[in-house]
């Protein structure tokens, strides 16, 4: 089963908030992004985004330059239903993050919980060379990954844990590190997951 596959049956077959990584509201995403753009004007793709949440809250803050990009077109459909007539203020891309034609010059690239899944070299570059190509000089990158004490697997995949130097040290040295933290997540089955956030700027 290829990775398109996997996350079609994942969609497929269990409820938006019957994923461990669901939340009602990013509420700490949503802080980020509003710190590092509080013009709503701003340029913002959310990777991953899938079924989240984000999207309705930032239309909700006034945000109007949005890009949803997720693998699973089944995600995709159901956030763009969630939505309504909204969702014609989105651009939607179903498509691998690596492989994917992406809008230049964001002002703010978003990742909760794709990054982690990536355990091969080769990829982790190649998404990284797309946050070059996207991101603008002055632009924020957002990412969230499973934290040193987050789980090692989800899913059925194999993940890979960082803390703030070895995530932010994927990027290199055109990314300087503003801020990181750690987030205790709740999981719709009564567990926790630690998160991991690292806030840099593209130089």
């Amino acid at each position: 089963m290829n990775s398109r596959q996997h996350w079609e049956n994942i969609y497929g077959t269990k409820a938006p908030d019957q994923v461990s990584w669901f939340r009602p509201h990013l509420d700490t995403s949503l802080s980020l992004i509003e710190r590092a753009a509080p013009e709503k004007t701003a340029r913002i793709i959310d990777i991953g985004g899938g079924e989240s949440t984000l999207v309705d809250d930032l239309l909700t803050h006034g945000y109007s330059n949005l890009t949803v990009l997720d693998i699973s077109q089944t995600a995709i459909d159901v956030t763009k239903a969630r939505l309504g007539a909204l969702a014609d203020r989105v651009e939607w891309l179903v498509a691998d993050v690596a492989a994917a034609q992406l809008p230049p010059r964001s002002d703010i690239w978003h990742d909760r919980a794709v990054f982690h899944f990536l355990t091969s070299a080769a990829d982790r570059e190649a998404y990284i060379k797309a946050v070059g190509m996207s991101v603008k000089s002055g632009g924020y990158v957002i990412v969230s990954t499973f934290g040193p004490e987050g789980p090692a697997t989800c899913s059925g995949l194999p993940v890979q844990r960082y803390d703030a130097d070895s995530l932010h040290g994927q990027f290199g040295r055109r990314y300087r590190l503003i801020d990181s933290l750690r987030e205790l997540h709740q999981t719709p089955f009564g567990t926790t997951q630690q998160f991991l956030y690292c806030f840099c700027v593209a130089e």
